[in-house]
């Protein structure tokens, strides 16, 4: 078997741009996989490194994924030491590769791993109050989670939406006192309207200076939050290594760090309780496996950061499941309301959320059926039609 082509689609959808690639091969049988960039910029950056690397792909064995792998990290020279553009493309191929692998051998991508750990994944809800931005409907608006049974909610008390984006975090580091006083509010309230019924995990994305991130860091620690998501920027070791032993909840960190090596220095700082790579930029299927696999020599817990489209959350589900020291799943429910919303697959594993759990299911390869006939208006890179 052998790669004949490669194809991107850039997909505009609900306030995000999800990049999917398409890995094609002799023998009929195509992967897919995504491009963790949805969100943000780099969208055109990923799709264009995929065009960049489909020479690398084309002519490969796509049974031998970690061949590719090396193949691209070892002589693409920018990739070694590369960030976000570089390593979403890289696993977004990876991804694709897997899924083909499963397929051929009828088999979903886990059982390549030692098969799965759990037949259900216990899911947690994000993106709940990102049209909020006052302190009162902005914890009012947990109500919804609740009631649909999730157990566990994230939430970024220090951004601030706008409108035709998804958050502006904080700039220069700084709070003004009434942006300050928002924030501590927002904590403070949505504790109240959860009380007991869920846990909080507090996403600060890195974005505020010493003296107004330890006066945060208390509040948290008096509500007994069961996280601290990117209290530091994610290149701040020295301060994360400050901070180790401090608190008495987990500090998380990991959706902006790539490969085993980015994730090694994290952990060293000895700061770090729950890892969380993206499988759709820290290098692919293969090298998060060998994240958490790291992260348990350091008694650490692995939660997957998952912010993209469905089809990273089936790639995500897949890796879950195949890593022993796996938590709870980043899911956004509701971000399918979003206006002009793409759904990019005809089986999303969304629609399989009960009470907080998501079934692992059995289908083969990454167990998504891409809706290939609306995705067609949005390939924006086609090998064969390139080289022709």
């Amino acid at each position: 078997m052998r790669v004949t082509n490669i194809r991107a689609y850039r997909i505009p959808t609900g306030g995000v741009r999800p990049v999917l690639v398409e890995v094609i091969t002799d023998e009929g049988i195509s992967g897919w996989g995504e491009a963790a960039v949805a969100y943000g910029l780099g969208a055109r950056g990923a799709a264009g490194m995929v065009a960049d690397y489909a020479g690398r792909v084309v002519g490969e064995n796509p049974l031998y994924p970690r061949h590719v792998y090396h193949a691209i990290y070892d002589n693409s020279f920018w990739t070694k030491g590369g960030g976000a553009i570089a390593f979403a493309a890289v696993s977004a191929i990876d991804q694709a590769l897997w899924d083909i692998k499963g397929k051929a051998a009828g088999v979903p991508v886990y059982d390549f791993f030692g098969a799965a750990f759990n037949k259900t994944a216990p899911v947690y809800a994000n993106g709940w109050n990102y049209h909020c931005n006052d302190a009162v409907e902005w914890a009012k608006a947990a109500e919804r989670p609740l009631k649909d049974g999730y157990k566990m909610l994230k939430s970024y008390p220090l951004a601030t939406q706008q409108p035709g984006r998804t958050l502006t975090h904080v700039q220069r580091r700084s709070l003004s006192a009434g942006e300050f006083k928002r924030a501590i509010d927002r904590i403070r309230l949505l504790k109240d309207v959860v009380g007991d019924q869920a846990e909080l995990l507090i996403d600060l994305s890195g974005g505020v200076n010493n003296d107004q991130l330890v006066r945060i860091l208390d509040v948290c620690e008096e509500l007994k939050v069961s996280w601290v998501e990117e209290p530091l920027d994610a290149f701040n070791l020295a301060g994360l290594k400050n901070l180790a032993g401090r608190y008495k909840f987990p500090i998380a960190a990991g959706e902006r760090v790539y490969t085993r090596n980015g994730f090694k220095n994290l952990l060293e700082s000895g700061a770090i309780d729950v890892v969380m790579p993206d499988v759709g930029n820290c290098g692919g299927v293969f090298e998060l496996i060998q994240i958490a696999a790291m992260a348990e020599a350091y008694n650490a817990r692995m939660s997957p950061h998952n912010c993209a489209s469905s089809l990273c959350t089936a790639a995500t589900l897949q890796v879950w499941a195949a890593c022993a020291n796996a938590m709870d799943l980043e899911i956004y429910p509701y971000l399918p309301e979003s206006q002009g919303y793409v759904q990019v697959l005809k089986n999303p594993p969304e629609d399989r959320i009960r009470n907080g759990f998501l079934d692992v299911g059995t289908d083969p390869g990454l167990g998504a059926e891409v809706d290939v006939e609306r995705l067609k208006p949005y390939c924006c890179y086609d090998y064969l039609e390139e080289a022709a």
